[in-house]
């Protein structure tokens, strides 16, 4: 892959007297953080374009402008299953190279969830003069063993139809469909589905939990490719910050950047013991946990429970210099 392109968005104005906040999303996310995280993003919210200068960056191997394998090379092909495995350490140099390109010296403030936590993480060893604070919510160092086979259990939903393997933009998608069902059962909890799909006692089919699940395939096929849904899973499983680093510890101890951990109670995709384990192996890092039935999407589902967590830690104020932990 000769080159690269990343699609981003910015909010406010770039200037000296406003923090540097930067968001990096989670798995089929996108660079509008206004969009997806709206409770927290926005005039008169926590993080306000009038206060901040916000910049979201479009994961590299997405699909939703930053270069992936659905992207047009220079002679007009696409790239599909010939597209180059992208781990998360690549994705942040990718990043990296973008805060160059606007001039941006110093990040305040560097927030995110899931795989969006896990390039801060690397963002903050990669550059550990560069980022000032970072909030790594319901996510880890290194990708488990749990975590990985959920991915590998939709990749194999995904190569099991057959469309996957044609050169276009609509492959695999009866695939992608049955692989969003799958990791909805990690990203969600059983006391989640026992809250908001409740079958009245006499229904012996047609249940409201298998509509869900069919209805959220669609959904994301609607908006989603199979083919970087593929590769980003595979960078998810790719996360180790130990790696050619001495191992986790010691790569967690180089960080400088003051921290805090978020996890969410009933996460059993990222359990709160590796937002623990960030914790206690950051120097100086701060654990804080959401108490929450809705699983892993705790972490965009319990906005005010956030909002009133992060305002304890990051003061919304007017000037950089106001901004503590």
């Amino acid at each position: 892959m000769n080159g690269f392109q990343l699609a981003y968005q910015t909010w406010g104005d770039f200037s000296k007297d406003k923090n540097v906040l930067w968001v990096c999303h989670a798995l089929t996310g996108n660079a509008d953080v206004f969009d997806w995280w709206g409770d927290l993003f926005g005039a008169g919210k926590l993080f306000d374009p009038n206060e901040y200068f916000i910049v979201c960056s479009n994961i590299l191997g997405s699909c939703y402008g930053s270069t992936g394998p659905v992207t047009e090379d220079a002679s007009g092909c696409k790239s599909y299953l010939d597209f180059p495995q992208v781990s998360t350490r690549d994705a942040v140099n990718a990043q990296i190279k973008l805060a160059n390109h606007l001039n941006i010296q110093k990040i305040d403030l560097l927030i995110g969830g899931s795989i969006g936590g896990q390039q801060a993480l690397e963002w903050s060893i990669l550059r550990p003069e560069f980022v000032e604070r970072q909030v790594l919510i319901a996510t880890n160092a290194r990708h488990s063993s749990f975590g990985i086979a959920f991915n590998e259990s939709q990749r194999m939903a995904l190569t099991a139809d057959p469309s996957f393997y044609d050169k276009s933009d609509n492959a695999g998608q009866n695939g992608l469909k049955c692989a969003r069902s799958i990791a909805l059962l990690s990203y969600r909890s059983y006391e989640g589905y026992a809250m908001r799909q409740v079958d009245d006692e006499e229904a012996i089919d047609n249940f409201k939990a298998a509509s869900y699940q069919r209805y959220q395939g669609v959904k994301l096929v609607q908006r989603f490719n199979a083919h970087a849904y593929y590769y980003l899973t595979k960078m998810m499983d790719s996360h180790n910050v130990g790696r050619g680093r001495g191992g986790v510890s010691n790569a967690l101890k180089t960080i400088k950047t003051k921290t805090l951990v978020i996890g969410i109670s009933s996460d059993s995709l990222f359990p709160v013991q590796e937002q623990k384990y960030l914790a206690e192996n950051i120097n100086e890092a701060n654990y804080i946990e959401v108490n929450s039935p809705f699983g892993h999407d705790g972490f965009l589902i319990e906005t005010a429970q956030l909002e009133n967590i992060l305002k304890k830690f990051i003061p919304n104020l007017e000037k950089k210099s106001a901004i503590n932990f």
